[in-house]
């Protein structure tokens, strides 16, 4: 093997990892802060008397302790999109415990212990967030050992009904790419009175384009896509960042390792 391509073989994967992609993932820093408490899964009481969300992530209470673990006594860097409260009057924050260039929400994901949310706030960090859940899930670390937390098929009518109102991921095949007036519709089946669709605004298309996913172009293509499952004719999530969606390999297996 030539010299250059060597280096180019070396290259190419650390281009691609999460820990290099997280260089570009740009915030703004927000300050440091010290966590008098853990709420929950994904809330820190600070001891300035501040409320912290950890921005990014979906976590269950069962994290909690995992959560405990990686901010026990140690200082935090806060950084965010934006610095303007949440309506509970919460920081939505990144933190980053000690000297760790991982955000705790990133090292939350990659042991299985969060879910990447609908909206990240960055695409970058997105990034990064999304490719720690793939290895996660794949290695079956933590919730993902559970089966219940498997990726849904868009034609499992009964956990589609079960589930409305709750944060899903549900993966499958765009059938059709459709408009009608104000929305475009990703149809994961043939009945769009029963069947799984993903929804998305026109008015937000162009943050899709801007993104590079150009919708038309779906159609064909096995997607993954995050967020609140809602049941209007049919159960729908509502897409309205890119992030929400992602191509997903040609084989769906659930988190046993056997097909959904």
């Amino acid at each position: 093997m030539r010299p250059l391509a060597i280096i180019a073989a070396v290259l190419l994967p650390l281009a691609a990892s999460p820990a290099i992609a997280q260089e570009t993932c740009k915030l703004t820093d927000l300050g440091a802060a010290q966590v008098a408490t853990v709420r929950d899964a994904r809330t820190l009481a600070l001891a300035d008397g501040r409320d912290v969300r950890l921005a990014g992530i979906e976590a269950a209470d069962e994290s909690r302790e995992a959560l405990q673990d990686l901010v026990r006594g140690r200082s935090l860097r806060l950084e965010g999109v934006s610095t303007e409260p949440d309506r509970y009057g919460r920081l939505v924050a990144f933190a980053y415990a000690g000297d760790d260039r991982r955000s705790v929400q990133q090292a939350l994901v990659e042991q299985g212990q969060a879910r990447v949310a609908a909206r990240v706030g960055n695409k970058a960090c997105a990034e990064t967030f999304l490719a720690a859940e793939r290895q996660a899930r794949a290695a079956n670390r933590g919730l993902w050992a559970n089966p219940n937390f498997a990726p849904l098929r868009p034609d499992n009518y009964a956990r589609l009904r079960a589930d409305r109102g709750l944060f899903t991921i549900v993966e499958g095949k765009v059938l059709s790419v459709r408009g009608s007036g104000s929305t475009i519709y990703l149809n994961l089946g043939r009945r769009w009175t029963r069947d799984f669709s993903v929804i998305v605004l026109r008015r937000n298309q162009r943050i899709f384009n801007a993104a590079g996913l150009d919708l038309k172009q779906l159609e064909g293509r096995r997607i993954r896509v995050r967020g609140w499952l809602e049941q209007r004719r049919g159960p729908i999530i509502e897409a309205s960042a890119p992030e929400q969606i992602e191509f997903a390999d040609d084989t769906m297996t659930n988190a046993s390792g056997t097909r959904q």
